[in-house]
Order: C-alpha cells, then sequence, then structure tokens
C-alpha cells in the first residue's frame, strides 16, 4: 500500500470533528485504500482497534440491506468506551444512507468517513440531507508526482520527460501501477472500470434502454477532449449518422457521465465581460487511460491528453478551472484558488517563431499581474518570455510553486 499524503494529510484535518468525511471520485481511484491509511493512522495515535469499525457496503453481504437495517448494524457496533471511528465504503446503493449517518452523527460520539461513487454522492444530492454537517474530498487518479512513487516500486525510472509520456499513455489507476503491466493489460484494466461505471453507475441506476446511444455520446466526448462543444454540436453528429436525438437528451446524457465522474465539464470564462458563457464547454475525462482503452491509442491525441492532465492536476490542487475567453483569443486554463490566480497555456510544441509568438500573445493581452504559464513538451523549454513562464509540462506537474 503506497502512502497518497496529498489526501490523508487533508482529511486527518478534520479528524475528531462534527462534520461526515465524504470521498468521492471515480471508481477505483483509490478512495476505499485511503480509508485504510487512515485507519492505520488513527491506530498510530493509539486508538484501539475496537473502536475503528469498516464496512464496505458494495459486498455481497450487504446487497439487500436496508437503511433500517444498517442503522441498526452500525449502532450495534458503536463503543461505550469513547468515540467511534466509522469508515463506510461505497455506501451509495443503500437508499436512505444519508439519513443514517445524519442520525448517528447527531445522536452519538462517532467520527465518520464515507466514500461513493457516484451521483448520490454529488454535492447537491448531499447538501438535502447532510446540510452543515459534511466536508467533501474529491478524489482523482494518480497525479504524475505519484505515478512515479508507485512505479518506482517496481522498475526503474526513466528520464523524467518520457516517464511523462508513459503516464499521458497509461493515466493514473492506482490498480494499474501495482505491478508492471503490459499497455494492453492496462488497457483491459481501465476497460473493465468503464464498463461497471457506464452500466452500473448510469445504464442500470437510470433504466437506461438505449445504451448505443450513450455509447456513440462517450465516444464522441472521449474524441473530443479539449474542444469545445455543445449538446447540439452532438445532435448534429448524430443526426449525420441517422440516430436522431434531441439537445435536452444529450445533455441530460452528459450530466450522467458528469454524476458517474466520468467527465469534468469546463465551462468558459470571459475575462472582459467578467461571467460565465453557458455555450461551447469543454469536458475532459478523470484519466487519460479512458480514452486510450475505449478508442485505442493515437498519436494525434497527446496534445488534447497533455491538456486533460493539466487540467486535472490544477484540480487536484484545489484550483477552479475554467476556459478563458478573451476577445476573439482563447485561454486554455484560468485558474483560481481563493484569492489566486494564474492563466495557462498548454501547447504540445513550439516549431516555429510565428507559434510562439501567438501562444505567448494570448497571455500578453491580459493586463493583470496574476502568474502567466505556457506549458511545452520541447527538449530544451524553459525561462521566460515577457514575464510569461516557460516550463517543460513535467516540470510543471512536479512544481510546488503554483
Amino acid at each position: 500500500m503506497i502512502y497518497r499524503p496529498m489526501y490523508v494529510n487533508r482529511i486527518m484535518r478534520y479528524t475528531d470533528t462534527p462534520f461526515v468525511k465524504i470521498l468521492t471520485g471515480i471508481r477505483r481511484c483509490g478512495k476505499s485504500t485511503i480509508l485504510l491509511m487512515i485507519m492505520d493512522n488513527l491506530r498510530e495515535r493509539g486508538i484501539p482497534e475496537e473502536r475503528i469499525v469498516s464496512y464496505r457496503f458494495d459486498s455481497m453481504e450487504y446487497e439487500d440491506m436496508t437503511s433500517k437495517q444498517m442503522y441498526t448494524e452500525l449502532k450495534s457496533r458503536l463503543s461505550p468506551n469513547g468515540k467511534t471511528y466509522l469508515f463506510l465504503d461505497e455506501v451509495q446503493d443503500i437508499d436512505g444512507w444519508e439519513k443514517v449517518v445524519n442520525s448517528l452523527a447527531s445522536d452519538f460520539d462517532v467520527d465518520i468517513y464515507v466514500t461513493g461513487s457516484n451521483s448520490r454522492m454529488m454535492s447537491a444530492e448531499l447538501s438535502t440531507y447532510l446540510t452543515g454537517r459534511y466536508v467533501s474530498f474529491r478524489i482523482y487518479t494518480l497525479s504524475f508526482a505519484e505515478y512515479l512513487t508507485f512505479k518506482e516500486q517496481y522498475a526503474p525510472l526513466n528520464d523524467i520527460r518520457l516517464e511523462l509520456d508513459a503516464y499521458i499513455r497509461l493515466g493514473g489507476f492506482p490498480a494499474t501501477h501495482t505491478h508492471e503491466y503490459s499497455q494492453d493489460e492496462i488497457y483491459t484494466i481501465v476497460h473493465d472500470i468503464y464498463s461497471a461505471t457506464i452500466f452500473t453507475d448510469i445504464v442500470k441506476r437510470n433504466q437506461i434502454r438505449k445504451v448505443d446511444q450513450l455509447e456513440r455520446i462517450v465516444k464522441y466526448t472521449f474524441s473530443n477532449v479539449g474542444n469545445t462543444f455543445s449538446a447540439k454540436s452532438i445532435a448534429d453528429y448524430l443526426k449525420s449518422e441517422r440516430r436522431s436525438l434531441d439537445n435536452e437528451t444529450v445533455y441530460s446524457y452528459l450530466e450522467k457521465l458528469e454524476k458517474a465522474f466520468l467527465l469534468h465539464r469546463c465551462s468558459r470564462y470571459d475575462l472582459r465581460g467578467k461571467e460565465f458563457l453557458k455555450t461551447l464547454e469543454k469536458f475532459y475525462l478523470a484519466d487519460t487511460s479512458l480514452r486510450y482503452s475505449v478508442l485505442g491509442y493515437d498519436d494525434d491525441t497527446v496534445a488534447a491528453a497533455l491538456e486533460n492532465v493539466v487540467y486535472l492536476e490544477l484540480c487536484r490542487r484545489g484550483y477552479t478551472v475554467h476556459v478563458g475567453k478573451f476577445g476573439d483569443t482563447e485561454i486554455d486554463f484560468v485558474a483560481t484558488r481563493r484569492n489566486e490566480k494564474i492563466y495557462v497555456q498548454v501547447t504540445q510544441e513550439i516549431s516555429s517563431e510565428k507559434t510562439e509568438k501567438r501562444e505567448y500573445q494570448h497571455l500578453l493581452e491580459i493586463q493583470d499581474n496574476y502568474p502567466k504559464y505556457v506549458l511545452r513538451t520541447d527538449v530544451f523549454t524553459g525561462g521566460n518570455y515577457e514575464g510569461i513562464k516557460s516550463m517543460h509540462v513535467a516540470d510543471f506537474l512536479l512544481s510546488d510553486e503554483y
């Protein structure tokens, strides 16, 4: 079990507070393992074993459990000799679990940690039952730094920039980096995660009958990572394939893919008008390996995958991320975190002075003093261009400066 301090330390700050700690994220991103790490941390603090109680509710043992049975079972395990630490893994399939957790948190001396992988764990759902009682943590697949830590357990590391190439192709699902798997083996594992998410968290939960429609929308979004498009764009594409689907239905499918944590919506923000734009959003994947496991690997998709990797890293670090619109130009990412803001432009390579000027000009037009970055994969990337910092993508992903 390889430690993931980015999450454990953040979550442990809320230990012994009245807040329910809720960990959300796509299937197999490591939520259950992080719970085990927190339990180990509690043991190291001297908490007796009988006061650390854990359940994994996706086990067949609890398949038909009701919320009343869940409450009775958990209540019976509470310690009479001090606070009980409850770890409730994958609770989303038990109807009414929120009421159980709310009751336990209100009536007993407990510290509760919960994980889940679908729409029942989204903030809009949770706020209905746990208003003011919970703090939510989004868990992502491995960052580039975490990937390097995992990989060095079973194989020598290459040059960091070569490792970035592998990370983009192979993604960051923890299960795929505990041993030295081949690329095909990794894509098989990831495709199984994808299939389980589609058919359990979306098709089964929402009783979708036209699965082929859903899969066509998935393939369209996976093929267009980093491109702006709308529900109408997808509807028009399906119409060209003689598959009629109205905009509202397309939008509903996209929303379900988001709620299963497969997709991240990145809306556009007008930097001049200071308003969010409702059309032509971008979508990024929960992990770059999802695209390749479903559609196959293609060198021409690396530029979009680089954007995807940078987007996820900014999210991991607590930034709220948007696509920036500035007049007729587009800034790949405008990332804000409390009073901080950074602008990021991502490009695979800059092959000419004209291309370089274009990439930097987008940022030079923004007249403020917030940090601005152009991220590249050129061999000799580095330095500054009129106050804009140029960095290799790998160096940016491993940097502590932003």
